[in-house]
């Protein structure tokens, strides 16, 4: 429902929001996703636009992610900015003494969890 239709009718209605394009399907649902998990609605716009690649310009076709209300955006901005620059760690694991790279907090050999002083 359009906002100045919403406010005729009595009713309040959160405008959508784009929050970005995404380089593909699948990065544009995990993110969705995600949102999604820690609470703020979206939707993926252009999941199939891929096909009209040539037809149209190509970043007309790329997926986008959008908030549902606008009042989250920032919020949803701000946790997608996190998620895209995790940590990056080298650490040992004190059990199996497998060395593990990136923004990892559980070894992948062992399973044990990452010691607390290299969670800093």
């Amino acid at each position: 429902m359009p906002r100045e239709m919403a406010k005729r009718h009595g009713t309040i209605a959160a405008a959508m929001k784009r929050i970005l394009q995404a380089p593909n399907l699948a990065l544009a649902t995990l993110w969705a996703d995600q949102l999604a998990a820690a609470g703020i609605a979206t939707s993926v716009q252009r999941a199939y636009a891929s096909g009209a690649a040539g037809e149209v310009p190509p970043d007309q076709c790329l997926p986008e992610v959008w908030v549902s209300d606008d009042g989250q955006l920032e919020t949803a901005r701000r946790l997608l900015d996190e998620w895209q620059h995790l940590p990056h760690r080298h650490w040992a694991c004190p059990h199996c003494h497998e060395i593990v790279e990136g923004p990892f907090e559980q070894c992948w050999n062992c399973g044990a969890p990452m010691p607390p002083s290299q969670a800093a």
